[in-house]
């Protein structure tokens, strides 16, 4: 029993440190892939494996002809650094190199080591070279772009999300970006103010669309976000158009509509910067009315002054907020664009508007190769 008993504690010690090892060897692999670690273990184990294919190339060059040497390269222009890429390179190169004297002259016999396949292997190694040096400018690790793309696009949709409203009210939006990517140059950002009485919404289309215009909704979304709910309503625009003044961009202007709805009376004021117009669905008479307010695009002159409309929101009212690129393409105009989104909204007028913002893109601009973005806000019923 006693032998038993110290069998199976040594057995429980030795699966204890396998599986220790086990998760280090994992964190290790989420660390190094996550550019989190030094690449000289990527270059230990690259640098291992180009005599061992050297050796299989001499002995099978059937199976594993010389050029194979440029798998370890290709993996390491995606991996290394250019200093560590360079000592990569040079043991590849004294791999070659004897290759070719163990195989003999390459007009002797197949699966020799030919002009071909020294300039595929150095043409395989510029490559690299130059996408490791690329990397190294931008500072941003091969293995850990993919992590940082995607943290981008979730602080995106972070920022996008609207505040729960009280019983009463409901807002969704939803967003789709042209050619189906993750990004957007639409954004929206929107807050409760007042203790909670008012809600205030922006929806911004900034130049571009897309990946070309990704960067540039990150960072306004993230300045509109700051300045939201801390300036008073008619200090907003402007506030924003000084901000893009400032970044000095090529192709710095965007259009904003800011919508100021008081949750308790149901009043609003609707805010624009060179955006379309919203529409508002009246219940009482089953009218849809373009709101139309004024203002120039943000970010083309400095002092630009924005004027407001008013409105009210009663029972049953519906307000939607939408970019250019769900109501316009180049075969047809706004006026048009908009109609075709009434008439498609009028579908849900009986059975409610939750859920209604994505299937209105899909119904109106599905295959738009543009970024497109609906806000809406309905009003329930009265709060008691």
């Amino acid at each position: 029993m006693a032998k038993e008993a110290v069998g199976e504690g040594i057995g429980l010690r030795w699966r204890r440190q396998l599986h220790r090892a086990r998760l280090g060897v994992r964190k290790a692999a989420v660390d190094y892939f996550r550019g989190g670690v030094s690449d000289w273990a990527g270059l230990a184990v690259l640098v291992a494996a180009v005599p061992l294919l050297a050796y299989v190339s001499v002995v099978t060059p059937a199976w594993c002809p010389p050029s194979a040497l440029v798998l370890p390269i290709l993996a390491g222009g995606l991996l290394l650094r250019p200093a560590s890429l360079l000592l990569l390179y040079t043991a590849s190169a004294v791999a070659l190199i004897a290759e070719s004297a163990t195989l003999g002259p390459y007009r002797e016999g197949p699966a020799r080591v030919t002009p071909g396949t020294v300039l595929e292997v150095t043409a395989v190694a510029l490559t690299g070279l130059v996408i490791a040096q690329f990397r190294s400018r931008v500072g941003v690790p091969w293995r850990g772009g993919h992590t940082m793309l995607f943290d981008l696009r979730e602080r995106i949709r972070v920022q996008s999300r609207l505040p729960r409203l009280p019983g009463g009210w409901h807002a969704e939006m939803s967003l789709r970006p042209a050619g189906g990517q993750s990004f957007s140059g639409d954004f929206v950002v929107a807050t409760r103010s007042s203790g909670g009485r008012v809600l205030e919404a922006v929806l911004t289309d900034v130049s571009g669309k897309g990946m070309d215009a990704a960067s540039r909704s990150l960072l306004l979304s993230g300045a509109f976000g700051g300045l939201l709910g801390s300036l008073p309503p008619h200090s907003f625009l402007p506030a924003a158009n000084g901000y893009l003044l400032r970044q000095n961009w090529e192709e710095g202007f965007a259009t904003s509509v800011h919508l100021v709805l008081d949750l308790e009376s149901g009043d609003y004021e609707l805010l624009s910067a060179g955006h379309p117009p919203g529409v508002q669905l009246h219940a009482g008479s089953g009218v849809w009315e373009q709101i139309c307010a004024e203002g120039p695009l943000l970010g083309v002159y400095d002092g630009a002054e924005f004027h407001g409309v008013k409105g009210t929101l009663r029972a049953g009212d519906v307000l939607m907020l939408f970019t250019d690129g769900l109501v316009e393409t180049a075969e047809r105009e706004i006026s048009e664009g908009v109609d075709r989104l009434i008439g498609e909204a009028d579908r849900f007028v009986a059975t409610g508007f939750r859920g209604a913002a994505w299937r209105l893109i899909e119904a109106v601009a599905k295959d738009v190769n543009d970024d497109r973005a609906l806000l809406i806000v309905s009003r329930t019923h009265r709060a008691s």
